[in-house]
């Protein structure tokens, strides 16, 4: 074996743990033999990353062009000269975890990407909101990846099994895991999803993210806090990184989300809302918007006690938001187009005219 081949090697037995693959050594094919090195970003942090690497983490320093974010895979160089190591460049993103800027702008903020498995975590230490569990599925669909809902802290509620059926009925397409880190219940099955997949948990802080990350991954990898006497979780994570499990899989622990905003999200909510997309085919009017036309499929199906209100409010609360965003993002455009165009006049008009 030659020492390049000795290398592929090298590099594709440890980076395989973080999900190297077949077609992701294909994408790097034209860097090799440039002095760059293949890496998976485990945590940005400002303007410096750690990157996973054959030969161990490095911390990196980008700039220019895409952002990255935590799951991307990265083409590092490594200087010979001590100047900082560097992301040359980003290998294709296969997902993207996003959801909009908290800020409130229109900017959307990408929570994790290069993820095969979004995991939806809701604890039933309280009743589930099934609204923010529409919220969660619609981005887990959005990104590309498989939802999951993962109910945890099942050990503190006394009707976990009827919780957890008012779950599925809105979870459609989706499977539902029950789970206690605390009594290991579940922990078995979610062990089996998680195996070989990049995985993200989603949710609100106190949901049991960073107890379950601990639990998948057999060691305290994480701080776990106790949730606050108002009920609410304290942050506990506060940066997203990636955690390697013992069963091949790749863990995303990400940081609690108080407000999960909608953002370019037309496919992730017909997906979330399959009941209601399906009933529409049914309307008399194309464009029907399900308030008061006539022969409405929807409005029928809440008459009958088929469909209830509170999925409908649901839906066109989340259609809304949408749709504010996608217009807040036009807007953002066509000004910067503007002051695009408004540079280039300038510019023009400083320029000598020619001599005729």
């Amino acid at each position: 074996m030659s020492s390049q081949q000795h290398q592929q090697q090298h590099t594709s037995d440890v980076l395989t743990a973080y999900g190297w693959d077949a077609d992701r050594s294909t994408e790097f094919t034209p860097y090799s033999g440039h002095g760059l090195i293949p890496g998976r970003i485990a945590r940005v942090d400002r303007s410096l990353c750690e990157v996973v690497t054959a030969d161990g983490i490095v911390r990196a320093g980008h700039g220019g062009g895409e952002l990255p974010c935590t799951g991307d895979w990265a083409v590092l160089e490594i200087p010979d000269d001590g100047r900082e190591p560097f992301v040359a460049a980003l290998l294709e993103r296969r997902t993207t975890l996003i959801r909009s800027a908290s800020s409130g702008r229109s900017e959307g903020q990408v929570l994790a990407v290069n993820v095969d498995l979004v995991g939806a975590v809701v604890p039933l230490d309280v009743v589930p909101d099934l609204g923010r569990l529409e919220r969660l599925l619609t981005l887990a669909w959005e990104s590309g990846a498989r939802p999951l809902v993962v109910l945890t802290k099942a050990d503190l509620a006394a009707d976990a099994d009827e919780l957890r059926r008012d779950v599925e009925a809105v979870a459609m397409g989706v499977d539902v895991v029950l789970v206690s880190a605390h009594t290991g219940e579940g922990l078995d099955v979610l062990d089996a999803y998680t195996a070989g997949q990049t995985v993200a948990l989603i949710g609100t802080s106190g949901a049991g993210k960073s107890t379950l990350t601990n639990a998948l991954a057999g060691a305290e990898v994480t701080s776990v806090q106790e949730v606050r006497g108002d009920g609410k979780g304290r942050h506990t994570t506060t940066w997203r990184e990636l955690v390697p499990l013992p069963n091949g899989g790749v863990l995303v622990d990400t940081p609690g989300m108080r407000g999960v905003g909608m953002y370019d999200v037309g496919e992730g909510l017909d997906r979330t809302f399959a009941d209601i997309d399906a009933l529409t085919g049914d309307c008399r009017f194309v464009d029907c918007t399900h308030t008061s036309e006539p022969g409405c499929a929807v409005l029928a199906a809440i008459e009958s006690g088929d469909l209830p209100q509170r999925r409908l409010d649901s839906y066109r609360k989340l259609l809304k938001e949408a749709r504010w965003i996608a217009s807040r993002e036009d807007h953002r455009i066509r000004a910067e187009r503007a002051r695009e165009w408004k540079l280039i006049h300038k510019e023009m008009r400083r320029s000598p005219s020619p001599k005729k």
